[in-house]
């Protein structure tokens, strides 16, 4: 399913597709991420369906193979098609010390800034697309950001410009130059601040240079910040779950954007991350410690059948 590229194979222990098992450790790639949570969530459905008859809500298994591109179509093409009201989400992915219950949101924007073509030897300079974005991408670097939103949400926003690209050859002076803005949002800097913030320093610079068309700036991500609040019954029944099998997990915010935030758009409560024990997600000689997976297991199966329970 779904999963990161393998790198340079050279450089791993194992082969990335072995499965090899060494010190307790199932090594190979998408061992962590997420194929161990597709299995236990596959046995516990499988088991869960004995007692189907005497459930006060449905459970429903999705495996989304869209996720690595960022555009979740699989699961998209679920919650934006399904009918039926959807009480809550949980996510598989791994880590055994925390219960993910909520994470940053994200707005991502591409900038178009422009110039005035010419040649790079001419008598008089033209205005390069470049030289502007230059100046456009130090500006943002240094524009404020609020810091944490407080004890429920401890992560700061934070603003980073992740790719540019722009001119071609060495004799001619750009006319245009694109860069991506990559903004991680939280619930003192949401998505309509963060666009008013990216608008007043475009502005101020368009002004500065005024024999330029103005910088256009197309918004192609936007998902809220989110956290469930404590007495969510989706955190409650995992963290309780947890402890009755003796895994001390604690709540936790997340810096990097996931599907939880793209539910979150939707009103859907989730948790976005509880499970195996790992090494090496996204790296060489990804690998999960086998002896994790049974508390796991037990933790969601209880946690489920007490939603059930009371649904």
């Amino acid at each position: 399913m779904d999963t990161a590229p393998f790198g340079d194979e050279d450089t791993w222990r194992f082969p990335p597709t072995s499965g090899e098992v060494s010190g307790g450790w199932l090594h190979g790639r998408g061992s962590s991420d997420s194929k161990a949570g597709a299995a236990i969530f596959a046995h516990i459905v499988a088991r869960l369906r004995q007692s189907a008859d005497q459930w006060r809500g449905t459970v429903v298994l999705l495996f989304d193979v869209d996720e690595h591109t960022g555009s979740f179509g699989g699961a998209k093409a679920y919650f934006e098609g399904s009918a039926s009201r959807i009480d809550g989400v949980m996510i598989g992915y791994p880590g055994l010390d925390h219960v993910v219950t909520g994470g940053r949101g994200v707005l991502r924007v591409r900038a178009s800034v422009h110039g005035v073509a010419g040649h790079s030897g001419a008598r008089t300079t033209s205005p390069s697309a470049i030289a502007k974005a230059a100046e456009l991408v130090s500006l943002l670097h240094a524009a404020p950001v609020p810091g944490s939103a407080g004890p429920d949400f401890p992560l700061s926003a934070k603003l980073t410009v992740t790719a540019i690209s722009g001119g071609e050859g060495y004799s001619t002076v750009p006319d245009l130059c694109t860069f991506n803005v990559d903004v991680r949002l939280t619930p003192a800097f949401d998505d309509q601040a963060a666009l008013n913030l990216l608008r007043s320093v475009v502005a101020d610079l368009d002004a500065q240079w005024a024999d330029t068309r103005p910088t256009h700036l197309e918004v192609t991500t936007r998902w809220p910040a989110f956290a469930l609040p404590k007495e969510a019954p989706l955190r409650s029944a995992l963290l309780a779950a947890a402890g009755a099998f003796g895994v001390n997990a604690a709540p936790k915010v997340a810096g990097p954007s996931n599907i939880g935030n793209y539910l979150a758009g939707l009103g859907i409560p989730a948790t976005a991350g509880f499970g195996v024990d790992y090494r090496g997600l996204h790296a060489t000689d990804e690998q999960i410690r086998l002896d994790s997976i049974p508390p796991v297991q037990a933790t969601y199966h209880q946690a489920l059948l007490t939603l059930l329970n009371t649904a």
